[in-house]
């Protein structure tokens, strides 16, 4: 899916993907915008980055207003080969389900391939 021109960063923060970092952004994001699945959408996101890509690789989270009401979320890492693949998880697998999640909670994601970058997004309503 191609993504529209994205808004002003109401939110942006360059951080390393690190297990750590998921509560950490979680709690910020939770302050700087209560929303009831924005936390979630950003750490399925960071946390896909971790595992396919590896611990410490450098990302950039943004949150925008993407208009008509929406809130846009979007990592970006520095793989644009990684293309994230939307699964269907049975019940007794242990992974799978991040972007199942998403899809369930989100209007609409998608990713944005660069050159040297890939950028994984989605779109909420208004809480």
């Amino acid at each position: 899916m191609h993504d529209p021109a994205p808004a002003t960063p109401h939110f942006e923060a360059a951080l390393l993907a690190v297990p750590k970092a998921v509560p950490e952004l979680r709690r910020t994001l939770d302050a700087y915008r209560p929303h009831p699945d924005l936390s979630l959408c950003v750490s399925e996101l960071l946390s896909n980055v971790i595992r396919h890509l590896g611990e410490g690789t450098p990302v950039t989270v943004r949150v925008t207003g993407g208009g008509a009401g929406r809130i846009r979320v979007a990592v970006t890492d520095p793989d644009p080969r990684a293309l994230p693949v939307l699964r269907h998880a049975t019940g007794d697998e242990e992974a799978g389900r991040g972007l199942a999640l998403l899809d369930a909670v989100s209007l609409r994601w998608g990713v944005e391939q660069g050159a040297d970058s890939k950028t994984v997004w989605c779109e909420l309503g208004e809480a």
